[in-house]
């Protein structure tokens, strides 16, 4: 039987000071996360033409990380869990790096999907590897506002590849995407060594790295007795949702705004306006989601993004601007306060981070899937956007009320 004891980590001062070097290294790796799985989105007008891709195949495409995802995600924390996080993010890096080479060299759907799944490969190790890094290097003080920090990270990629793709690379390239892509691979690149050089292992006394304890077939024991437990299974129902909603929302989102009359540049700028903003919420959300606040902040969230769905479909001009700002204000919010509530769970804690780490982005991406790929069907059935965005607006309404049911499960410590 499986025993949900505890191991505090202690360090020294001088590897306490260190912490914030860690977290800048980290910060580096996931940005290229961000970059890499941002950069078709901006790209997909000329992209689909090329290779003569429907809504219905772009969508599927933007899927295809996700769905490798999902099945990687669970082996992924327990890999992380028993090599350590230097050389796992390393690793993840890498793969994402070559995913964005492959994408530079497609030449139909097959190769295309192809490329784009195999980020789902290496994905899992930065987006798991990231929380389970904060849980060791950092104590619970300090939490919130390292988290706020490292979230920035995917979201200022996505940002770069947005405001650069159609205004800088295109134009110089020669409006080859297929260059723009391959300059985003190589930031990646650079990203991952710039982390190699940076990253350390943390030692315990018996010389054991802290952020990699025991055996694999050990690691991959602890899955059912978290899944067993409440909470952990209404974060799951709640990442799949969130996913699904910001998945479905954010890679369609230049080709709404392009529907509604936008130039591609245009659609770029406007489209990175609610990742701009949900920086800016990622570190204030953090330190405002005290225990007591959590459930209620969460609802907030779920309802404002379905009625900024709902603007962003409807509205043109001032009122369109507003719902992209609500939506970047909203939509971010979900992701810290579940990742706080996980590593406050003392079931969970840093030493099985990496496994409910790999839970959570497993559940999520069930919904990344789905998400961009039933927009996209359902775009292609109405002729228009409307329907996806209305479908979402329902999502986020139901996770509002499933968001209840977690302050029972809390209470209870279940």
């Amino acid at each position: 039987m499986y025993s949900a004891s505890t191991h505090a980590y202690e360090f020294e001062p001088s590897d306490r000071g260190y912490r914030w070097m860690m977290l800048a290294g980290v910060w580096l790796a996931y940005s290229s996360f961000g970059l890499v799985s941002g950069a078709i989105p901006p790209l997909i007008g000329p992209l689909s033409e090329d290779l003569n891709l429907s809504r219905a195949a772009m969508g599927s495409i933007l899927g295809a990380w996700p769905l490798v995802y999902i099945a990687m995600a669970v082996p992924a924390g327990a890999l992380i869990d028993r090599f350590g996080l230097r050389r796992s993010l390393a690793a993840g890096v890498v793969l994402i790096a070559i995913s964005g080479l492959l994408r530079a060299v497609a030449v139909n759907y097959a190769t295309l999907f192809l490329a784009v799944a195999l980020f789902g490969l290496g994905g899992p190790f930065i987006s798991i590897g990231a929380p389970k890094l904060i849980s060791v290097w950092f104590n619970r003080r300090d939490r919130g506002v390292a988290i706020g920090l490292y979230m920035t990270a995917s979201p200022v990629g996505r940002v770069v590849a947005l405001a650069t793709a159609n205004s800088i690379l295109m134009p110089a390239f020669g409006w080859s995407w297929r260059l723009t892509l391959a300059s985003y691979a190589g930031v990646a690149l650079l990203a991952g060594l710039i982390w190699w050089a940076l990253a350390r292992d943390l030692r315990h006394p018996d010389g054991q790295a802290a952020d990699s304890r025991g055996s694999l077939t050990t690691g991959l024991y602890v899955f059912p007795f978290l899944l067993r437990m409440r909470v952990v299974q209404i974060i799951l129902v709640l990442s799949a949702g969130s996913f699904f909603f910001r998945h479905g929302f954010n890679n369609w989102l230049p080709e709404i705004l392009r529907a509604g009359g936008m130039t591609a540049a245009q659609a770029g700028f406007w489209a990175a306006l609610p990742i701009l903003v949900g920086i800016g919420a990622t570190v204030i959300v953090p330190q405002m989601a005290k225990p007591s606040r959590r459930i209620p902040m969460l609802v907030g969230i779920f309802l404002a993004s379905g009625a900024a769905a709902v603007i962003v479909g409807t509205a043109s001009g001032a009122p369109l601007v507003f719902g992209l700002l609500l939506e970047g204000a909203a939509g971010i919010g979900v992701a810290p306060i579940i990742m706080l509530t996980l590593m406050d769970a003392p079931q969970v804690g840093a030493k099985h981070m990496g496994a409910a780490g790999g839970l959570y982005f497993a559940a999520g991406e069930v919904g990344g899937v789905l998400g961009p790929v039933l927009v996209g069907v359902v775009a292609d059935m109405t002729g228009g956007f409307l329907g996806g965005l209305l479908m979402l607006a329902i999502v986020s309404v139901a996770l509002a009320f499933v968001a209840v049911g977690l302050r029972t499960a809390l209470r209870t410590g279940l």
